[in-house]
């Protein structure tokens, strides 16, 4: 039987803007504003006195499918607004949001992510690192979280990793991450071959890591916890601390070709080669 499309529901009291593209099953609820030529896609929800306006009519504003935009919150300049993200109510949004991502307060932040793509359950939280040195398989396909081995000595402590052992590959780079400010987000990407190894050497970091069907998050917070992520994994790090150190060790030298930089197209590339 063949599905009939969706209809829409804009309250009368909301105001859309000229030019304005409207997916199927959109909901734009009472005193709304839209700006002009905004995009709204599919099955997306705009709350009670939301205001998205780019302030330009050269640029507009991309809503995503399924996106929730809520009551009184303001999308503030012409961003993407990744698929299934929640603007939560009066958040104030000036940048970029990823798919799935929750975000909150003004300037909006990054505060967690949503649903996983495929079963639409939550976000799995992490596990715990093994109790004692070794490797532990997380519910991410590939994706493992290890405890190095530490000695504790009143002269300095010391925690190391062996290569093709407690590192699961041979690294020909490594790269480190500081100086990050609690708003922003790193990563957003995923690597055609290259494996990655992620240490907190200082402070804490969150890490969302996704195989395009199951979607976790883990908490790096000591130098002897380690995050492997193998090729065709999205990785997002985001929640850094004021004095983290994100230490990540890659097994291919840079190229920005190996880089895939579109989540649509990493799943769809993800689906394709695990024959889904």
């Amino acid at each position: 039987m063949m599905e009939l499309p969706k209809a829409n529901d804009i309250a009368e009291s909301a105001l859309i803007g000229r030019d304005v593209v409207v997916g199927q099953g959109v909901r734009v609820l009472a005193g709304a504003i839209v700006g002009d030529g905004t995009m709204l896609g599919a099955d997306s929800y705009i709350g009670a006195g939301a205001v998205l306006d780019a302030g330009s009519c050269s640029e507009i504003i991309r809503i995503e499918e399924g996106v929730q935009v809520q009551a009184a919150a303001t999308i503030a300049a012409a961003v993407t607004v990744g698929r299934e993200a929640i603007i939560q109510a009066g958040a104030v949004v000036t940048r970029a949001v990823p798919p799935y991502a929750i975000v909150s307060g003004n300037p909006a932040q990054i505060v967690g992510y949503t649903t996983t793509p495929a079963t639409e359950t939550e976000l799995q939280p992490s596990p715990a690192p093994p109790s004692h040195p070794g490797r532990l398989d997380t519910q991410v396909k590939g994706v493992t979280i290890s405890r190095l081995a530490k000695v504790i000595d009143l002269r300095g402590n010391l925690t190391v990793g062996e290569f093709e052992r407690s590192v699961p590959f041979a690294a020909k780079r490594y790269f480190m991450v500081f100086g990050v400010p609690n708003a922003e987000i790193r990563g957003e990407h995923a690597h055609r071959t290259c494996h990655q190894f992620l240490v907190a050497a200082h402070g804490s970091c969150s890490v969302v890591a996704d195989d395009g069907f199951t979607r976790q998050e883990f908490l790096l917070d000591g130098p002897e916890i380690g995050l492997h992520l193998p090729p065709l994994t999205w990785g997002i790090q985001y929640k850094y601390s004021p004095d983290a150190v994100l230490l990540v060790f890659a097994s291919e030298y840079y190229d920005a070709q190996e880089y895939i930089r579109d989540y649509s197209e990493f799943v769809q590339l993800s689906r394709k080669v695990r024959g889904a």
